[in-house]
């Protein structure tokens, strides 16, 4: 798996295999990042269900001036740690072992806010709605974000969380991909 755009382009990720990590196939991160393409620039990104960390990756090579990794899985902290070292990205990301939901939660006392927010859990477990749900008043996000949840193709999500409202819904071979505003 390597990066497919900005600074980075083309590097090689650390290998994954063997970890149960599903990351997010490249074709379906390029349609990601076609879409978002405008946001990306000096955001603050929030890459939970981090596994690999090529999305939040991906975005700091494009231009995001910061990206914060969540996973409580420590196989997969472990390599985003190597895959931001080998990219020498480490002074621009933060990897916290933990939940998401409570994580958010955590971000949230601190004072964090986003632009972009990256929702990709396990599919079929309930997570997506728990993290849009922790999401939904709005306190861990900017004025203007851009919140992307990734699930399965067949699996449904509210269109209204608090704050947020979907205004896109792409399907890419088993994946699907909702994008919420304000």
């Amino acid at each position: 798996m390597r990066i497919i755009g900005g600074t980075r382009r083309g590097r090689k990720l650390v290998d994954w295999e063997g970890e149960g990590i599903r990351p997010v196939r490249d074709f379906v991160r390029s349609a990601l990042f076609n879409i978002i393409a405008d946001f990306v620039a000096d955001a603050a990104c929030l890459d939970l269900y981090c596994g690999t960390g090529s999305i939040g990756i991906e975005a700091l090579s494009r231009g995001a001036k910061t990206c914060t990794f969540v996973d409580r899985s420590h196989a997969a902290c472990r390599i985003v740690r190597q895959n931001l070292d080998a990219l020498d990205l480490l002074s621009v990301g933060e990897v916290i072992e933990a939940e998401a939901v409570e994580t958010i939660e955590h971000l949230k006392r601190r004072g964090r806010r986003f632009d972009l927010a990256f929702i990709d859990p396990p599919y079929h477990q309930g997570l997506v709605e728990a993290t849009l749900e922790g999401l939904a008043d709005g306190l861990l996000l900017t004025s203007d974000p851009v919140v992307i949840a990734a699930l399965g193709r067949r699996e449904e999500v509210e269109e209204r969380f608090g704050v947020l409202t979907r205004v896109d819904a792409r399907t890419y071979g088993d994946n699907r991909l909702l994008f919420y505003r304000r």
